[in-house]
């Protein structure tokens, strides 16, 4: 994504600010991803305003700038939740926004560092001593709350598939291969004819199309198998074209690939109309990778299917399923129950 993709009008306050242009303009020769580059202009223009209202520069901003930034992030009104303008209440803005916010602040200031604009990064790093912890003074601006990903109950999920029944052959078949191969957004719009392989039902994820750039094969279900051939056949009144599985049936885009945004929108009215809100396109894969921990498949299986670099990625799936609980509760009871009959043959004897 050249410098000349970059929309600076969304980012006015970035596109007047010699340093920060030149690194989100960096960031875009670097050929990241759209999106990406543009949630670093949305956190750096969203800085940039804070230290303009506070009369700083933001070559200049201290420690103590960063941390009035958290308050002010801390206290803002959640646009989808304007009812509640406090993190400690429930609400507010998340605290993966805010950590996302940071992220971006502190890359823009390791690139002043490097360019010697810079001494120091106001916004620290946690620098860990392996004998005795953080150093003194380096905690972190925002603490990461680790939650666990949301699925739906088995009623919501049925609710869900209720509402899909009404949608187009394209929607079906999207929504289907989404959960049997755990694919990203991205990944599902990206899906090429070429990358996938009916005979063996197997769909590969090329590494661009990849989140960490790792590239990875898996399978989907016969009943998936069956949508797809569904689409193919009104897939083929559009266009024969190849590239893209996936296309656009409405006469603005007809025949070109569906967007990340439209297919967004689709899930988004899909779940209003089932009554179940907090599905998002990101729901199947969360709910395909807890069904595999169920299952019992082990914890480096669902990485390799779910394309993780880390384990500590794949663990919370294991958490949702409940499974080593589970398991360990039971085998917990079965030993409690079999010393409590023992003590009662005891007593009677």
């Amino acid at each position: 994504m050249p410098e000349y993709d970059v929309r600076w009008n969304q980012y006015p306050t970035v596109a007047e600010d010699p340093a920060a242009r030149a690194w989100l303009a960096m960031q875009a020769g670097r050929n990241l991803a759209r999106h990406t580059v543009e949630t670093y202009g949305r956190s750096m223009e969203d800085f940039l305003r804070f230290t303009a209202r506070e009369g700083v520069q933001a070559e200049q901003a201290t420690r103590e700038h960063l941390v009035g930034y958290v308050r002010d992030l801390l206290a803002r009104t959640n646009p989808r939740q304007p009812n509640v303008v406090h993190l400690e209440s429930g609400a507010g803005l998340s605290n993966a926004t805010v950590l996302l916010r940071l992220s971006v602040v502190r890359l823009f200031y390791d690139h002043l560092v490097l360019d010697g604009i810079r001494l120091t990064n106001p916004v620290a790093r946690m620098h860990w001593r392996r004998r005795y912890g953080h150093w003194p003074g380096d905690a972190p601006l925002v603490r990461r709350h680790r939650k666990l990903p949301w699925i739906p109950t088995e009623e919501q999920w049925q609710a869900v598939l209720a509402s899909m029944q009404r949608e187009s052959p394209r929607n079906r078949a999207m929504f289907a291969l989404s959960y049997d191969a755990a694919l990203r957004r991205q990944e599902i719009v990206r899906v090429n004819i070429a990358d996938v392989d009916p005979a063996h039902r197997l769909v590969r994820v090329p590494a661009e199309n990849a989140k960490n750039g790792c590239e990875r094969i898996v399978p989907y279900a016969e009943p998936t198998a069956r949508l797809l051939a569904a689409y193919l056949d009104v897939r083929r009144q559009v266009t024969r074209e190849r590239g893209r599985l996936f296309v656009s049936f409405s006469n603005r885009n007809l025949g070109r690939p569906i967007t990340v945004w439209a297919w967004a929108k689709t899930i988004t009215d899909v779940a209003l109309t089932s009554g179940v809100g907090r599905f998002t396109t990101h729901t199947q894969r969360h709910l395909c990778l807890t069904d595999l921990a169920r299952a019992g498949w082990d914890i480096h299986e669902i990485a390799a299917f779910a394309g993780h670099r880390s384990l500590a990625s794949t663990l919370q799936y294991i958490h949702v399923s409940g499974r080593e609980l589970s398991s360990k509760l039971a085998t917990t009871m079965n030993s409690l129950h079999a010393w409590r009959v023992q003590q009662l043959a005891e007593g009677r004897s």
